[in-house]
């Protein structure tokens, strides 16, 4: 049995008291939750995408040296989090665990991931945020590699591929998801 939403929730405010993390968090597991809808997944399987967009970033305000590790490897199985939760966030930092990301939940939190973080920050400068935000005006921010500079661009492109899509329509899948959170 997977623990409640409400759960994740308290363990990821036990961990992250940045409320800049929590909020990356947040869109996390909500681009990851709309994903899941849209590919018919079960509610079992729509949660657990959730979550696990939700706990991704769990260990990088107490353990920045150690993460994912420590929350793959202590954390949440402690929690009672199921495996396929814990694989994908264990291969959304494969630089730093080793594990690709090949299952279809590990791919797809990659691919929000990077582009989430980024997508705030662009939202950040804009009068209206998500509500009236294009494709293009993300775009553009992308090629200024002043803007947002420690988001790796080839990430964003590696994860759109991963989850075979084009960007444009990654980030604009992310924009719709995004003004139902905001």
């Amino acid at each position: 049995m997977m623990p409640s939403r409400d759960t994740s929730l308290n363990l990821l405010t036990k961990f992250i008291e940045n409320e800049n993390l929590q909020h990356h968090s947040k869109m996390v597991a909500k681009a990851m939750e709309e994903y899941a809808k849209s590919l018919d997944k079960s509610d079992v399987e729509v949660d657990k995408w959730w979550t696990a967009g939700l706990l991704h970033d769990l260990d990088w305000e107490k353990y920045p040296d150690e993460h994912p590790k420590k929350a793959v490897e202590e954390i949440l199985p402690e929690a009672g989090y199921p495996e396929d939760v814990i694989s994908a966030i264990e291969a959304h930092a494969p630089d730093r665990t080793g594990k690709e990301p090949e299952t279809e939940i590990e791919r797809y939190l990659f691919a929000c991931d990077e582009l989430s973080g980024f997508m705030n920050a662009v939202s950040l400068m804009r009068p209206n945020g998500f509500s009236d935000m294009k494709v293009k005006s993300v775009r553009k921010k992308l090629k200024d590699k002043r803007f947002a500079e420690n988001v790796p661009r080839e990430d964003i492109q590696k994860g759109a591929k991963l989850i075979g899509k084009d960007l444009a329509e990654h980030i604009q899948f992310l924009i719709d998801s995004f003004k139902k959170l905001f």
